[in-house]
């Protein structure tokens, strides 16, 4: 921290505490320094969520497959979407176990300032910490979910001959860093946002729901291809399609797996998380002053 004597409105400071780092900095030291609140407030996530509720952390299993059922009778019966020859209800379940931790992600670290302004009033500690805790957080949740998106894919692997699993399975891990980085930069880059434009909260779980309909999770990426080629270029300019359609083709086998497509989202992550870090920097001076 850097310390210097001052005097504002006439008043004598004896000593001012400022940030001492760089307007593009992560702070990795600091964040390292502090790991166990890190993990204190991963705990606080996690656990008070569930803590008063009936079915806890059953929550985890019951979402997805309520949505990938509704989803099945609205979009593939109903609507007739097709899913490039895969049972309904594994298509849908892919891509929505890869959507919530985006989403959730999103959501909940776009609220950083205001849901923590209390404690970021009385200590300081790297506040990056808070929207990192919720990426890890979200990160244990989609494990849980995937655990059980695993087991569904299992048993159609071995009852079904339209799965076809390929190496591309080696990205998973990148896939799901890459969702998660999104969701974050898009996160901070809100809740810096939303310190000045409040009313901004309303709009972010409709954008959000609209963000979902031009990602690959209701219809495959196929569809827009051969029926509406003149609108791929729009979904394709949505940084999570290429995401989704490399973690269904890794998985099952169909889709229109892309490396120009996932390096695109690649590009736009780090870049999106650059100007986020930039942002969530610079707001973090302040923004006691006017939350």
């Amino acid at each position: 921290m850097n310390h210097s004597n001052i005097e504002e409105n006439n008043e004598p400071w004896d000593l001012v505490l400022e940030p001492d780092s760089k307007w593009y900095s992560f702070r990795l030291k600091e964040i390292i320094r502090f790991k166990d609140l890190l993990l204190l407030f991963v705990r606080r996530d996690f656990v008070s969520v569930y803590k008063q509720t009936i079915l806890g952390p059953l929550w985890f299993f019951v979402q997805p497959v309520i949505t990938a059922l509704i989803f099945s009778v609205i979009f593939g019966h109903l609507a007739g979407i097709p899913t490039d020859g895969i049972p309904p209800i594994l298509f849908y379940i892919c891509g929505i176990t890869l959507w919530n931790y985006f989403s959730d992600t999103l959501l909940k670290t776009s609220d950083t300032f205001t849901a923590n302004a209390g404690i970021f009033g009385k200590v300081y500690f790297p506040r990056m910490i808070v929207p990192l805790s919720i990426v890890v957080s979200n990160l244990i949740k989609f494990g849980i979910q995937f655990l059980l998106f695993i087991v569904i894919w299992m048993y159609y692997v071995f009852n079904s001959s339209s799965i076809h699993p390929n190496t591309t399975i080696l990205l998973v891990p990148l896939l799901i860093l890459l969702m998660g980085f999104l969701g974050l930069a898009f996160g901070i880059i809100i809740s810096s946002m939303t310190t000045k434009y409040r009313d901004l909260k309303f709009l972010i779980s409709f954008g959000v729901q609209l963000l979902m309909y031009t990602s690959p999770i209701v219809f495959p990426l196929s569809l827009v291809s051969q029926k509406y080629p003149h609108l791929k270029l729009f979904f394709l300019a949505n940084p999570v399609t290429g995401i989704v359609e490399a973690f269904k083709f890794a998985f099952l086998g169909v889709g229109e797996f892309n490396w120009m497509y996932l390096g695109y989202s690649l590009v736009f992550t780090i870049a999106l998380f650059f100007i986020g870090l930039v942002v969530f920097n610079k707001v973090e001076k302040s923004f006691m002053d006017t939350i």
